[in-house]
Protein backbone atom coordinates (compact mmCIF):
# COMPACT_ATOMS: atom_id res chain seq x y z
CA UNK A 1 0.00 0.00 0.00
CA UNK A 2 1.29 3.69 -0.89
CA UNK A 3 2.36 5.92 1.54
CA UNK A 4 -0.49 8.57 0.61
CA UNK A 5 -3.06 5.62 0.97
CA UNK A 6 -1.85 4.95 4.54
CA UNK A 7 -1.86 8.20 5.42
CA UNK A 8 -5.18 8.92 4.17
CA UNK A 9 -6.56 5.81 6.02
CA UNK A 10 -5.21 7.04 8.82
CA UNK A 11 -7.15 10.45 8.67
CA UNK A 12 -9.93 8.99 8.14
CA UNK A 13 -10.07 6.37 10.41
CA UNK A 14 -8.72 9.74 12.75
CA UNK A 15 -12.30 11.30 11.72
CA UNK A 16 -14.57 8.50 11.72
CA UNK A 17 -13.04 8.19 16.09
CA UNK A 18 -13.63 11.87 16.47
CA UNK A 19 -17.06 12.36 14.95
CA UNK A 20 -18.43 9.34 16.50
CA UNK A 21 -17.00 10.22 19.52
CA UNK A 22 -18.05 13.73 19.71
CA UNK A 23 -21.49 13.17 18.69
CA UNK A 24 -22.68 9.94 20.58
CA UNK A 25 -21.32 12.17 24.34
CA UNK A 26 -22.89 15.54 22.49
CA UNK A 27 -26.15 13.36 22.34
CA UNK A 28 -25.77 11.40 25.65
CA UNK A 29 -25.47 14.61 27.86
CA UNK A 30 -28.18 16.54 26.03
CA UNK A 31 -30.25 13.14 26.44
CA UNK A 32 -29.73 12.57 30.49
CA UNK A 33 -30.72 16.65 30.47
CA UNK A 34 -33.55 17.39 28.27
CA UNK A 35 -35.24 19.86 29.83
CA UNK A 36 -31.69 22.10 29.83
CA UNK A 37 -31.87 21.15 26.05
CA UNK A 38 -34.75 22.42 25.39
CA UNK A 39 -34.43 25.65 28.19
CA UNK A 40 -31.03 26.70 25.55
CA UNK A 41 -33.51 25.77 22.37
CA UNK A 42 -35.92 28.36 24.13
CA UNK A 43 -33.19 30.88 24.29
CA UNK A 44 -32.09 30.61 20.88
CA UNK A 45 -35.58 31.01 19.62
CA UNK A 46 -36.34 34.19 21.72
CA UNK A 47 -32.89 35.14 19.98
CA UNK A 48 -34.10 34.99 17.11
CA UNK A 49 -37.46 36.08 17.40
CA UNK A 50 -38.91 32.58 17.03
CA UNK A 51 -40.99 32.71 20.50
CA UNK A 52 -44.06 30.72 18.83
CA UNK A 53 -42.34 27.89 18.41
CA UNK A 54 -41.68 27.28 22.39
CA UNK A 55 -44.28 24.41 22.77
CA UNK A 56 -41.89 22.34 20.23
CA UNK A 57 -38.90 23.08 22.55
CA UNK A 58 -38.65 19.65 24.72
CA UNK A 59 -39.71 18.23 21.55
CA UNK A 60 -37.04 19.48 19.62
CA UNK A 61 -34.64 19.22 22.63
CA UNK A 62 -35.46 14.88 22.52
CA UNK A 63 -35.31 15.05 18.84
CA UNK A 64 -31.91 16.72 18.35
CA UNK A 65 -30.44 14.48 21.30
CA UNK A 66 -31.11 11.43 19.71
CA UNK A 67 -30.14 12.75 15.77
CA UNK A 68 -26.37 12.96 17.13
CA UNK A 69 -26.54 9.95 18.78
CA UNK A 70 -28.13 7.76 16.16
CA UNK A 71 -25.15 9.62 13.36
CA UNK A 72 -22.48 9.20 16.00
CA UNK A 73 -23.12 5.69 16.54
CA UNK A 74 -23.72 5.12 12.50
CA UNK A 75 -20.03 6.78 11.92
CA UNK A 76 -18.44 5.27 14.73
CA UNK A 77 -19.78 1.61 13.55
CA UNK A 78 -19.67 2.28 10.00
CA UNK A 79 -23.58 2.14 9.41
CA UNK A 80 -24.95 3.54 6.14
CA UNK A 81 -21.58 5.24 5.59
CA UNK A 82 -22.68 7.48 2.51
CA UNK A 83 -25.84 8.64 4.28
CA UNK A 84 -24.33 8.96 7.89
CA UNK A 85 -21.23 10.74 6.31
CA UNK A 86 -24.08 13.14 4.33
CA UNK A 87 -25.90 14.24 7.05
CA UNK A 88 -23.22 14.97 9.34
CA UNK A 89 -21.47 17.08 7.09
CA UNK A 90 -25.05 18.61 6.29
CA UNK A 91 -25.48 19.30 9.98
CA UNK A 92 -21.86 20.76 10.57
CA UNK A 93 -22.48 22.98 7.66
CA UNK A 94 -25.02 24.29 9.45
CA UNK A 95 -23.55 24.37 12.70
CA UNK A 96 -20.55 26.16 12.26
CA UNK A 97 -21.99 29.69 10.55
CA UNK A 98 -24.75 29.58 13.46
CA UNK A 99 -21.75 29.14 15.64
CA UNK A 100 -19.94 31.63 14.37
CA UNK A 101 -22.61 34.19 14.35
CA UNK A 102 -22.98 33.62 18.02
CA UNK A 103 -19.44 34.30 18.57
CA UNK A 104 -19.54 37.51 16.85
CA UNK A 105 -22.64 38.97 18.02
CA UNK A 106 -22.95 36.75 21.28
CA UNK A 107 -26.75 36.67 21.27
CA UNK A 108 -27.03 33.58 23.97
CA UNK A 109 -23.34 32.97 26.25
CA UNK A 110 -23.45 29.55 25.55
CA UNK A 111 -23.97 27.19 22.96
CA UNK A 112 -25.06 24.37 24.65
CA UNK A 113 -23.71 21.87 22.41
CA UNK A 114 -22.53 19.54 25.51
CA UNK A 115 -25.39 20.75 27.92
CA UNK A 116 -24.42 21.87 31.68
CA UNK A 117 -21.50 18.96 31.26
CA UNK A 118 -18.72 20.85 29.26
CA UNK A 119 -19.39 24.81 28.96
CA UNK A 120 -17.59 26.46 26.30
CA UNK A 121 -17.28 29.90 25.06
CA UNK A 122 -19.06 30.29 21.59
CA UNK A 123 -15.77 30.89 19.99
CA UNK A 124 -14.21 27.99 21.40
CA UNK A 125 -17.24 26.43 20.29
CA UNK A 126 -16.72 27.81 16.62
CA UNK A 127 -13.33 26.78 16.27
CA UNK A 128 -14.41 23.14 17.52
CA UNK A 129 -17.09 23.25 15.30
CA UNK A 130 -14.12 23.99 12.30
CA UNK A 131 -12.10 21.13 13.05
CA UNK A 132 -15.44 18.61 13.00
CA UNK A 133 -16.82 20.37 9.57
CA UNK A 134 -12.76 19.47 7.98
CA UNK A 135 -13.45 16.30 9.47
CA UNK A 136 -17.24 15.96 8.05
CA UNK A 137 -16.09 16.91 4.68
CA UNK A 138 -13.25 14.01 4.85
CA UNK A 139 -15.59 11.27 5.48
CA UNK A 140 -18.13 12.35 3.22
CA UNK A 141 -15.26 12.35 0.51
CA UNK A 142 -14.33 8.87 1.35
CA UNK A 143 -17.05 7.13 3.50
CA UNK A 144 -15.90 3.56 1.61
CA UNK A 145 -13.18 3.39 3.24
CA UNK A 146 -14.78 4.34 7.06
CA UNK A 147 -14.48 0.80 8.77
CA UNK A 148 -17.06 -1.37 8.35
CA UNK A 149 -18.04 -3.56 11.37
CA UNK A 150 -21.61 -4.66 10.45
CA UNK A 151 -22.86 -6.10 7.03
CA UNK A 152 -25.57 -3.92 4.92
CA UNK A 153 -28.16 -6.98 6.41
CA UNK A 154 -28.36 -5.31 9.68
CA UNK A 155 -27.76 -1.40 9.42
CA UNK A 156 -31.96 -0.62 9.84
CA UNK A 157 -31.16 -2.64 13.23
CA UNK A 158 -28.12 -0.44 14.49
CA UNK A 159 -29.45 2.95 13.21
CA UNK A 160 -33.50 2.34 14.65
CA UNK A 161 -32.15 1.16 17.85
CA UNK A 162 -29.74 3.88 18.87
CA UNK A 163 -32.25 6.64 17.76
CA UNK A 164 -34.98 4.78 19.68
CA UNK A 165 -33.11 4.40 23.03
CA UNK A 166 -31.97 7.62 22.74
CA UNK A 167 -35.53 8.82 22.70
CA UNK A 168 -36.61 6.44 25.22
CA UNK A 169 -33.58 7.36 27.47
CA UNK A 170 -34.29 11.42 26.94
CA UNK A 171 -38.01 10.69 27.63
CA UNK A 172 -37.04 9.25 31.10
CA UNK A 173 -34.75 11.72 32.35
CA UNK A 174 -37.48 14.28 30.99
CA UNK A 175 -39.84 12.42 33.73
CA UNK A 176 -37.72 11.87 36.75
CA UNK A 177 -34.68 14.29 37.61
CA UNK A 178 -31.60 14.11 35.08
CA UNK A 179 -29.68 10.67 36.13
CA UNK A 180 -26.31 12.79 35.82
CA UNK A 181 -26.69 15.93 37.53
CA UNK A 182 -24.11 18.56 35.89
CA UNK A 183 -25.17 21.63 37.52
CA UNK A 184 -23.49 22.89 40.67
CA UNK A 185 -26.85 21.91 43.18
CA UNK A 186 -26.39 18.22 42.57
CA UNK A 187 -26.68 16.11 45.49
CA UNK A 188 -24.45 16.98 48.62
CA UNK A 189 -23.48 20.26 46.99
CA UNK A 190 -23.04 23.33 49.97
CA UNK A 191 -24.67 26.52 48.81
CA UNK A 192 -22.76 28.51 51.03
CA UNK A 193 -19.62 27.02 49.67
CA UNK A 194 -20.21 27.16 45.94
CA UNK A 195 -20.54 30.84 46.30
CA UNK A 196 -17.74 31.78 48.13
CA UNK A 197 -14.27 32.88 46.73
CA UNK A 198 -11.43 31.51 47.86
CA UNK A 199 -8.51 33.46 49.52
CA UNK A 200 -6.15 33.95 46.80
CA UNK A 201 -8.53 33.49 44.28
CA UNK A 202 -7.38 35.50 40.84
CA UNK A 203 -9.86 38.77 40.03
CA UNK A 204 -11.22 40.58 37.21
CA UNK A 205 -8.34 42.66 35.44
CA UNK A 206 -9.18 45.73 33.70
CA UNK A 207 -7.99 48.29 31.75
CA UNK A 208 -8.66 51.71 31.95
CA UNK A 209 -9.10 54.65 29.98
CA UNK A 210 -10.10 58.28 29.47
CA UNK A 211 -10.81 60.40 26.65
CA UNK A 212 -10.37 64.43 26.89
CA UNK A 213 -11.21 67.06 24.51
CA UNK A 214 -8.91 70.20 23.91
CA UNK A 215 -9.71 72.57 21.18
CA UNK A 216 -12.26 70.23 19.88
CA UNK A 217 -9.98 67.00 19.13
CA UNK A 218 -10.64 64.16 21.60
CA UNK A 219 -8.16 61.77 22.81
CA UNK A 220 -7.67 58.54 24.82
CA UNK A 221 -5.64 58.06 27.54
CA UNK A 222 -4.54 55.51 30.00
CA UNK A 223 -4.21 56.05 33.71
CA UNK A 224 -0.59 56.95 33.59
CA UNK A 225 -0.81 59.47 30.61
CA UNK A 226 -3.52 61.63 31.76
CA UNK A 227 -2.87 65.29 31.04
CA UNK A 228 -3.07 66.34 34.50
CA UNK A 229 -0.46 69.24 34.08
CA UNK A 230 -2.32 70.80 30.86
CA UNK A 231 -5.73 72.59 32.27
CA UNK A 232 -6.63 73.14 28.32
CA UNK A 233 -7.84 69.52 28.18
CA UNK A 234 -11.19 68.91 29.30
CA UNK A 235 -12.04 65.51 30.63
CA UNK A 236 -15.15 64.49 28.65
CA UNK A 237 -15.51 60.10 29.51
CA UNK A 238 -14.13 57.27 30.89
CA UNK A 239 -14.12 53.63 29.47
CA UNK A 240 -13.51 50.38 31.53
CA UNK A 241 -12.53 47.03 29.32
CA UNK A 242 -12.37 43.91 30.74
CA UNK A 243 -9.03 42.36 30.34
CA UNK A 244 -8.64 39.36 31.81
CA UNK A 245 -11.71 37.46 33.91
CA UNK A 246 -10.82 36.59 37.09
CA UNK A 247 -12.29 33.60 39.70
CA UNK A 248 -16.15 33.34 39.14
CA UNK A 249 -17.86 31.09 41.73
CA UNK A 250 -19.91 27.92 40.37
CA UNK A 251 -22.96 29.75 41.86
CA UNK A 252 -23.25 33.55 41.85
CA UNK A 253 -26.17 34.00 43.22
CA UNK A 254 -28.71 32.51 45.43
CA UNK A 255 -31.25 34.86 46.82
CA UNK A 256 -34.82 34.45 48.56
CA UNK A 257 -37.10 37.20 49.71
CA UNK A 258 -40.33 37.04 50.94
CA UNK A 259 -43.80 36.96 48.67
CA UNK A 260 -45.02 40.23 51.30
CA UNK A 261 -42.59 42.22 51.85
CA UNK A 262 -39.99 41.36 49.72
CA UNK A 263 -37.34 40.98 52.82
CA UNK A 264 -34.69 39.17 52.24
CA UNK A 265 -33.99 35.37 54.12
CA UNK A 266 -31.88 33.72 51.94
CA UNK A 267 -29.08 33.30 55.12
CA UNK A 268 -31.80 32.34 56.89
CA UNK A 269 -32.59 29.39 54.93
CA UNK A 270 -29.04 28.57 54.39
CA UNK A 271 -28.13 28.57 57.62
CA UNK A 272 -31.14 26.28 59.24
CA UNK A 273 -29.78 23.55 61.04
CA UNK A 274 -32.66 21.42 61.26
CA UNK A 275 -33.41 21.19 57.78
CA UNK A 276 -35.70 22.92 55.30
CA UNK A 277 -37.66 21.60 52.14
CA UNK A 278 -38.64 23.76 49.31
CA UNK A 279 -41.10 23.39 46.84
CA UNK A 280 -40.37 25.10 43.90
CA UNK A 281 -41.70 25.85 40.91
CA UNK A 282 -40.23 28.31 38.57
CA UNK A 283 -43.70 28.90 36.47
CA UNK A 284 -46.06 28.12 39.26
CA UNK A 285 -48.66 28.74 36.77
CA UNK A 286 -47.24 25.93 34.54
CA UNK A 287 -46.76 23.72 37.49
CA UNK A 288 -48.31 19.85 37.14
CA UNK A 289 -50.82 19.82 40.24
CA UNK A 290 -51.56 16.05 40.26
CA UNK A 291 -49.13 14.90 43.02
CA UNK A 292 -50.83 17.89 45.47
CA UNK A 293 -51.85 14.99 48.10
CA UNK A 294 -48.30 13.98 48.43
CA UNK A 295 -47.02 17.59 48.46
CA UNK A 296 -49.45 18.59 51.34
CA UNK A 297 -48.18 14.73 53.34
CA UNK A 298 -45.22 16.42 52.90
CA UNK A 299 -45.92 19.49 54.50
CA UNK A 300 -47.37 17.90 57.15
CA UNK A 301 -45.04 15.45 58.30
CA UNK A 302 -42.52 18.34 57.95
CA UNK A 303 -45.01 20.54 60.53
CA UNK A 304 -44.71 18.06 62.98
CA UNK A 305 -40.90 17.53 62.99
CA UNK A 306 -40.33 21.14 62.72
CA UNK A 307 -38.80 21.06 59.39
CA UNK A 308 -39.35 24.84 57.39
CA UNK A 309 -41.02 24.29 54.57
CA UNK A 310 -41.66 26.91 51.93
CA UNK A 311 -42.89 27.26 48.34
CA UNK A 312 -40.95 28.89 46.08
CA UNK A 313 -41.22 30.28 42.55
CA UNK A 314 -40.29 32.90 40.06
CA UNK A 315 -44.19 33.73 39.45
CA UNK A 316 -46.24 36.66 40.57
CA UNK A 317 -48.12 36.80 43.79
CA UNK A 318 -51.24 36.41 41.99
CA UNK A 319 -50.16 33.62 40.46
CA UNK A 320 -49.46 32.22 44.10
CA UNK A 321 -52.67 33.27 45.45
CA UNK A 322 -53.99 31.00 42.41
CA UNK A 323 -52.45 28.43 43.42
CA UNK A 324 -53.09 28.44 47.12
CA UNK A 325 -56.92 28.68 46.29
CA UNK A 326 -56.85 25.95 44.04
CA UNK A 327 -54.56 23.30 45.98
CA UNK A 328 -55.66 24.14 49.39
CA UNK A 329 -51.97 24.95 49.72
CA UNK A 330 -51.15 26.54 53.50
CA UNK A 331 -47.37 26.58 53.17
CA UNK A 332 -45.87 30.30 52.72
CA UNK A 333 -44.03 31.10 49.57
CA UNK A 334 -40.41 32.71 48.67
CA UNK A 335 -39.57 34.53 45.59
CA UNK A 336 -36.90 33.84 43.53
CA UNK A 337 -35.26 34.16 39.78
CA UNK A 338 -37.29 31.95 37.82
CA UNK A 339 -33.67 30.55 35.70
CA UNK A 340 -32.06 30.09 39.23
CA UNK A 341 -35.01 28.01 39.95
CA UNK A 342 -34.85 25.80 36.72
CA UNK A 343 -30.98 25.22 37.57
CA UNK A 344 -31.45 24.16 40.59
CA UNK A 345 -33.88 21.58 40.02
CA UNK A 346 -35.36 20.27 36.67
CA UNK A 347 -38.89 19.70 37.59
CA UNK A 348 -42.03 21.90 38.05
CA UNK A 349 -42.53 21.55 41.44
CA UNK A 350 -39.63 19.92 42.46
CA UNK A 351 -39.04 19.32 46.12
CA UNK A 352 -35.41 20.01 47.64
CA UNK A 353 -34.37 19.22 51.15
CA UNK A 354 -31.73 21.41 52.55
CA UNK A 355 -29.79 21.29 55.76
CA UNK A 356 -27.16 23.61 57.19
CA UNK A 357 -26.54 24.96 53.07
CA UNK A 358 -26.23 21.05 51.92
CA UNK A 359 -28.61 19.67 49.00
CA UNK A 360 -29.61 16.61 50.97
CA UNK A 361 -32.44 15.77 48.91
CA UNK A 362 -34.19 16.41 45.46
CA UNK A 363 -37.55 14.83 43.93
CA UNK A 364 -39.21 15.69 40.65
CA UNK A 365 -43.03 15.67 41.20
CA UNK A 366 -43.46 12.08 39.80
CA UNK A 367 -41.26 10.48 42.62
CA UNK A 368 -42.49 12.39 45.68
CA UNK A 369 -42.54 10.14 48.65
CA UNK A 370 -45.97 8.45 49.22
CA UNK A 371 -47.49 8.96 52.52
CA UNK A 372 -46.17 5.63 53.70
CA UNK A 373 -42.72 6.26 52.66
CA UNK A 374 -42.43 10.16 54.15
CA UNK A 375 -40.88 9.25 57.43
CA UNK A 376 -38.72 6.62 56.35
CA UNK A 377 -37.65 8.64 53.22
CA UNK A 378 -37.40 12.38 54.85
CA UNK A 379 -34.90 10.60 58.05
CA UNK A 380 -32.37 8.73 55.74
CA UNK A 381 -32.08 12.03 53.49
CA UNK A 382 -31.86 14.05 57.18
CA UNK A 383 -29.23 11.62 57.82
CA UNK A 384 -27.13 12.34 54.78
CA UNK A 385 -27.44 8.29 53.39
CA UNK A 386 -29.32 9.36 50.47
CA UNK A 387 -26.49 11.21 48.83
CA UNK A 388 -24.07 7.81 49.96
CA UNK A 389 -26.13 6.00 48.53
CA UNK A 390 -26.99 8.23 44.77
CA UNK A 391 -22.59 7.90 44.61
CA UNK A 392 -22.96 3.52 45.46
CA UNK A 393 -26.61 2.88 43.19
CA UNK A 394 -24.53 4.94 39.59
CA UNK A 395 -26.76 3.07 37.26
CA UNK A 396 -24.44 4.07 34.39
CA UNK A 397 -23.33 1.03 33.88
CA UNK A 398 -26.20 -0.58 33.71
CA UNK A 399 -27.85 2.33 31.20
CA UNK A 400 -24.25 1.07 29.10
CA UNK A 401 -25.04 -2.10 28.77
CA UNK A 402 -28.13 -2.18 27.99
CA UNK A 403 -27.25 -0.41 24.67
CA UNK A 404 -24.25 -2.21 24.07
CA UNK A 405 -25.25 -5.98 24.28
CA UNK A 406 -27.76 -5.73 22.08
CA UNK A 407 -25.60 -4.55 19.39
CA UNK A 408 -23.36 -7.10 20.44
CA UNK A 409 -25.37 -9.77 20.49
CA UNK A 410 -26.51 -8.07 16.98
CA UNK A 411 -22.67 -8.03 15.44
CA UNK A 412 -22.29 -12.07 16.93
CA UNK A 413 -25.42 -12.77 14.72
CA UNK A 414 -24.55 -10.93 11.88
CA UNK A 415 -20.93 -12.36 11.78
CA UNK A 416 -21.81 -15.98 11.85
CA UNK A 417 -25.00 -15.63 9.97
CA UNK A 418 -23.79 -13.25 6.98
CA UNK A 419 -20.15 -12.18 7.52
CA UNK A 420 -18.63 -15.19 7.97
CA UNK A 421 -21.18 -17.26 5.17
CA UNK A 422 -20.08 -14.44 2.58
CA UNK A 423 -16.39 -15.31 3.05
CA UNK A 424 -16.78 -19.05 2.51
CA UNK A 425 -18.94 -18.31 -0.15
CA UNK A 426 -16.10 -15.99 -2.11
CA UNK A 427 -13.59 -18.84 -1.21
CA UNK A 428 -15.82 -21.65 -2.74
CA UNK A 429 -16.29 -19.97 -5.58
CA UNK A 430 -12.44 -18.99 -5.81
CA UNK A 431 -11.71 -22.48 -5.51
CA UNK A 432 -14.25 -23.66 -7.89
CA UNK A 433 -12.90 -20.77 -10.09
CA UNK A 434 -9.22 -22.80 -10.07
CA UNK A 435 -11.12 -26.34 -10.84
Amino acid sequence: MKTKDVVLKVLVEFSRLLIGVVFIFSGTVKAIDPMGGAIKIGEYLSAFGLDFLHAFSTLLSINLSAIEFTLGVSVLLGVYRRYASFFTLVFMALMTPLTLYLALFDPVSDCGCFGDAVILTNWETFYKNVVLLAAAILLFIHNQRMLQLYTFKVYWFVALYAYLFCVVFAYWNYNHLPMIDFRPYKLGANIPELMSIPEGAPEDEYNYSFIYEKEGVKQEFSLEDIPTADSSWVFVDAKTTLVKKGYEPPVAAFNLYTSEDDLEVTDRILDDPNGVLLLIAPKLEEADDSRIDEIITIYDYALENKITFYGVTGSSSDVVVDWTNNTGAEYPFLIADAELLKTVIRSNPGLVLLKSGTILGKWHYKDIPEEEEVKEVMEESLSGLTVVKKKEDDPSLVIILTFTLPLLFVWMYDYFRNRRRKKEECAASIEEAHI
